[in-house]
């Protein structure tokens, strides 16, 4: 069993791996993301490669074995879950609950996880659009991608906010932006380095280039009106009126020239 500071270890290697193009983690980033020193880190990657939870070579990078990603998925379900709850069942604003779920996620048994994900139906994603592990470690796959690499007029749902500090996500909210949520992009201006976007209440939305990279959204059909609709309709009933009455002058036409070739 991990203890908790190698869990947090673990939790940021897996985070770090998945975010690089190598699948593995660089030191320093390791240590910036649990608040240590470089030195400190590596003493503690060191004890996690004699445990067989990650593999490491002096002045490489770090990548989770089998083990280690076992470990990595299941703090991080754990994790999820709590922000989960505090959301949903206790209302805590989504900005508010990581710290909160960093605290408890240690304390909680399996059994109580168990309990947790039954209470809250089986999410498959937590407030932040963060996927969560099941028992088993799979997590749910989509096909999302960056706002920042939308064109103007397509029409989005806002599925992750990778950006998790409590400013940006407190900007979101003020502005209408939470998972779940639809909008559209107005403008893109690249000089600029802003995209606009109108939220559900038709609001426009400016967002840095930066902060809609890390931000990722799920092409959506947009509705058809219900006048679009029936004026399709009205043009499919002229489309046959009309088809019909072409008919009915071909068969005037015949009737009139009468029946050709010999009779019997």
């Amino acid at each position: 069993m991990a203890t908790e500071t190698a869990e947090n270890y673990l939790k940021a290697i897996y985070l770090l791996g998945n975010d690089s193009a190598t699948g593995e983690a660089g030191m320093s980033r390791i240590a910036a993301a649990v608040g240590v020193t470089t030195g400190t880190a590596t003493t503690m990657v060191k004890r996690l490669a004699s445990g067989k939870f990650v593999k490491y070579e002096r002045f490489g990078g770090v990548r989770l074995t089998a083990k280690g990603t076992q470990a990595a998925l299941d703090i991080l379900r754990r994790h999820r879950l709590v922000e989960t709850f505090l959301v949903r069942t206790l209302g805590l604003d989504w900005s508010e609950v990581h710290d909160e779920a960093e605290r408890l996620e240690h304390a909680i048994s399996a059994r109580v996880i168990e309990a947790l994900d039954r209470h809250l139906g089986r999410p498959a994603f937590d407030p932040h659009g963060d996927p969560i592990p099941g028992a088993d470690g799979v997590l749910a796959e989509r096909n999302i991608v960056p706002l920042a690499t939308c064109r103007t007029g397509q029409s989005l749902m806002l599925a992750q906010v990778l950006d998790q500090r409590e400013e940006t996500l407190r900007y979101l909210h003020r502005h209408g932006l939470g998972v779940g949520t639809n909008l559209a992009v107005l403008s893109v201006e690249p000089g600029a380095g802003v995209i606009t976007v109108r939220n559900e209440q038709r609001e426009s939305v400016a967002l840095s280039e930066a902060a809609a990279l890390r931000i990722l959204v799920q092409p959506v059909k947009r509705p058809v009106s219900a006048r679009r609709e029936r004026a399709s309709k009205d043009q499919a009933t002229r489309r046959r009126r009309a088809r019909g009455r072409a008919g009915e002058r071909a068969g005037v036409q015949t009737a009139d020239r009468g029946p050709s070739g010999p009779r019997a």
